[in-house]
């Protein structure tokens, strides 16, 4: 019994970096600022509109078939 915990937590412990270090990607985007009355806010430096960027997850579209597809396929 012994050898079998040692077993199972030996290999847990070697399969929990590969979990760790697969990070999901991610991309910066960026929004122009607006002021209370919609127009965007200026810099009074650069005269460029101010922005305000974030880090999000980029995820993946999966293809799948349309509904209006499928509906045809099931009346064949």
């Amino acid at each position: 019994m012994k050898q079998f915990l040692t077993a199972f937590v030996l290999g847990l412990a070697l399969t929990l970096p590969a979990y760790a270090d697969d990070k999901a990607e991610t991309r910066k985007v960026c929004v122009d600022v607006q002021g209370k009355d919609g127009n965007p806010v200026m810099d009074p430096k650069t005269n460029k509109p101010k922005q305000q960027c974030k880090e999000v997850k980029a995820h993946q579209k999966h293809e799948a078939t349309k509904i209006e597809d499928a509906k045809k396929d099931a009346k064949k």
